[in-house]
């Protein structure tokens, strides 16, 4: 057995092979996983996550969901527990195969990079996108005596501010979320 994190999944691994194609849908789903399987095939597809080797794998997960909204459904018209012809109280089956096919579908939402932290083990092959920030530049913004807005650098080695800008006060430094 391996040890160590998982192997984080590539994506665009399977380009230009025969596993290159968009999954059909298996005829056994039932409605609910079918509409599943149309919800994330394409998307998980377009982004080079799914190819037909994961057909099994999506179709495991897209019935498994399907298992566990029936399960969630009956709960909401019983109660989570139940009394026995005998007079004990117990859990309602229908609970214990929510819970076990919540599970389920977690396990294989892990696999397919389907929650938030599976996505950020996956290799999307940004390449460029990617790269570290190598260099901030702080600029000021102001507008010159002709009323126009302009942007000078802050600090520039090879020349001075322009002392034409008319600066308020108070600076304003907006930073990109993203960063």
């Amino acid at each position: 057995m391996r040890r160590g994190p998982k192997p984080s999944p590539r994506a665009n691994a399977h380009k230009g092979s025969q596993l290159d194609a968009l999954p059909r849908c298996p005829a056994h789903l039932n409605a609910t996983a079918r509409r599943e399987w149309r919800r994330l095939a394409g998307p998980l597809y377009d982004a080079g996550i799914l190819t037909v080797a994961d057909r099994a794998a999506l179709a495991a997960y897209c019935q498994a969901y399907a298992r566990w909204v029936e399960a969630e459904e009956y709960l909401r018209k019983t109660p989570p527990l139940i009394k026995t012809p005998s007079g004990y109280v117990q859990q309602s089956p229908w609970l214990s195969i929510a819970n076990k096919q919540l599970e389920i579908v977690g396990r294989y939402m892990a696999e397919l990079g389907l929650s938030p932290a599976a996505r950020t083990r996956l290799d999307l092959g940004l390449g460029a996108a990617q790269t570290p920030i190598t260099r901030i530049e702080f600029v000021a913004v102001g507008k010159d005596s002709d009323g126009n807005i302009v942007e000078r650098p802050l600090y520039d080695a090879t020349r001075q501010v322009e002392e034409s800008i008319e600066h308020s006060k108070t600076i304003t430094y907006e930073l990109d979320k993203r960063l």
